[in-house]
C-alpha cells in the first residue's frame, strides 16, 4: 500500500513563523490593511498573495507532496476558484476542495468538479465539511440542526454520485428532489473526485462510512484515534464498503528535539492573555470534533509543558495561528515515527501543515518524508505524477 501525504495551502495569510502570530505574508486575515495594496506586506512590486500560495503549492509538488488542502473559511477565498488558478501554476498538484454541501446545488456542484477535473486531468478531491453549528454556521445562512446537516451531505452525494453515472437520474429526499439529470458526456467520463470526509459524530460517521474514500479527523491522542478508526471502519463494513483514514496534523520538525521544543516555546512565550482566554474558552458550536479537541486539553495553563498530552504531542498548536489543537513536536525523525505509528494504527494519508508554508514544505519535504516507512518498513509514499 502507498501513504499519500498532502500540504496545507495558507489561503487567510499566516505568520512568519511559530514564535509570533502577527501575520507577514498573504493578504486575507482580519484587520490587514494590506487589502488596499495588491502587493505582499504592503510592498509595491505587484507581488500577490496568489504568487505567495502559487510558491507553496510548487514548494509542497516538488518536495514529494501529492497536493494540498485549501482552507474554507469565512476569511478566505473561495477554494474551487483559487484550484482552478493553482492549477495553471502547477503539473501534479492535486487539489483538495473543502465545502459544506447545502451551500451549492449538488447538480451544478457535480459539473462544476466534472469541468475541473476534465481541466485538469483529474487532479481535484473533495473535503467534504459539514459544519460545527453556531455563529459560525449562521455566517453561512444555515440554521440547520447538527443531525439534518448530516442527513443534507448524505443527500447531496448521493446526487452528486447519480448524476455524474450520466444517463437520467431522480431523486426525492428530504431536502433534494432531482427529476431527469445527468451530466452529460465527456463531463461523466470524467474520474470521479476522491472524498475526504470530517466529522466525529454518529451523524457524521454514518455519512462517512456510505460515501467517504478516506474519513478525515483531527490529530488525537493514538488510543482515541485507534477507537474511532475501528468505529468508521466497522460502519463501513456492514454497507460492503472499505474506508481509509486519514490525519490532518500540525508539525514542528527541527533538526533535533530541543530545537523543535525551543519553537514552541517561544511562540508560547509571545502569546496574548485574550488569546489564551479564548483557547481555555467554549466557542459555541456543537462540532463533536473540537468538543474532543478541547476535552484532551487542561483547564489552567501556566506553561507550554502543560499542553505536552503525550511524547511529542503538543495540545496547543492553535495558539500559535489558530486551526487545530494538537500536532507532533521533535526533531525530523521523532516526527516521522510518530506519523509511522499513526499509520500503524490504520492512517492511509495524512495533510500536513507547518508555518510558514513555502519553507516548512522543503523542510518537511526533504527532511521528514524520506524518513517515513509506512507499516511495511519501506519508503511507500505514493509517487507524484
Amino acid at each position: 500500500m502507498t501513504i499519500d501525504i498532502f500540504w496545507r495551502i495558507p489561503t487567510h495569510g499566516e505568520p512568519s513563523s511559530h514564535r509570533s502570530r502577527a501575520p507577514h505574508r498573504g493578504d486575507w486575515f482580519p484587520g490587514n490593511d494590506n487589502l488596499r495594496n495588491p502587493s505582499v506586506g504592503g510592498g509595491s512590486g505587484g507581488f500577490s498573495y496568489i504568487d505567495y500560495i502559487a510558491e507553496i503549492a510548487h514548494a509542497a509538488e516538488i518536495s514529494g507532496f501529492q497536493g494540498g488542502l485549501i482552507p474554507s473559511f469565512p476569511m478566505t477565498d473561495e477554494p474551487w476558484v483559487i484550484s482552478s488558478l493553482l492549477a495553471r501554476e502547477t503539473s501534479t498538484f492535486r487539489f483538495m476542495i473543502p465545502f459544506q454541501p447545502g451551500f451549492l446545488n449538488p447538480v451544478v456542484a457535480a459539473r462544476m468538479t466534472a469541468s475541473l477535473q476534465r481541466a485538469t486531468g483529474g487532479r481535484a478531491l473533495y473535503n467534504v465539511i459539514t459544519g460545527g453549528g453556531g455563529p459560525a454556521q449562521l455566517w453561512w445562512g444555515d440554521s440547520a440542526g447538527h443531525d439534518d446537516r448530516y442527513t443534507r451531505t448524505t443527500e447531496f452525494l448521493d446526487i452528486v454520485r447519480g448524476v455524474w453515472r450520466g444517463g437520467s437520474f431522480s431523486y426525492q429526499g428530504k431536502f433534494y428532489q432531482v427529476e431527469d439529470a445527468g451530466l452529460a458526456h465527456p463531463l461523466s467520463s470524467q474520474d470521479f473526485p476522491e472524498i475526504y470526509f470530517s466529522g466525529s459524530s454518529d451523524a457524521a460517521l454514518a455519512s462517512a462510512s456510505k460515501h467517504a474514500d478516506y474519513y478525515l479527523t483531527w490529530l488525537e491522542p493514538f488510543e482515541q484515534l485507534r477507537e474511532k478508526f475501528a468505529k468508521v471502519k466497522e460502519k463501513t463494513d456492514k454497507l460492503g464498503r472499505k474506508i481509509k483514514c486519514a490525519v490532518r496534523v500540525d508539525i514542528v520538525a527541527r533538526a533535533t528535539e530541543e530545537e523543535a521544543w525551543a519553537e514552541v516555546a517561544k511562540g508560547f512565550a509571545n502569546t496574548d492573555k485574550a488569546t489564551l482566554d479564548a483557547f481555555l474558552g467554549v466557542d459555541g458550536s456543537d462540532s463533536v470534533g473540537a468538543a474532543r479537541q478541547r476535552g484532551n486539553r487542561p483547564t489552567t495553563v501556566n506553561s507550554y509543558k502543560d499542553l505536552i498530552v503525550e511524547p511529542n504531542i503538543w495540545s496547543g498548536f492553535n495558539l500559535l495561528r489558530g486551526g487545530q489543537t494538537q500536532g507532533i513536536v521533535g526533531s525530523y525523525e521523532q516526527v516521522a515515527q510518530r506519523l509511522d505509528d499513526l499509520v500503524q494504527l490504520g492512517a492511509d494519508a495524512f495533510i500536513l501543515a507547518s508555518t510558514p508554508h513555502l519553507e516548512e514544505a522543503y523542510r518537511v519535504g526533504e527532511e521528514v518524508l524520506p524518513l517515513v516507512r509506512g507499516r511495511a518498513g519501506q519508503q511507500l509514499l505514493r509517487a507524484v505524477g
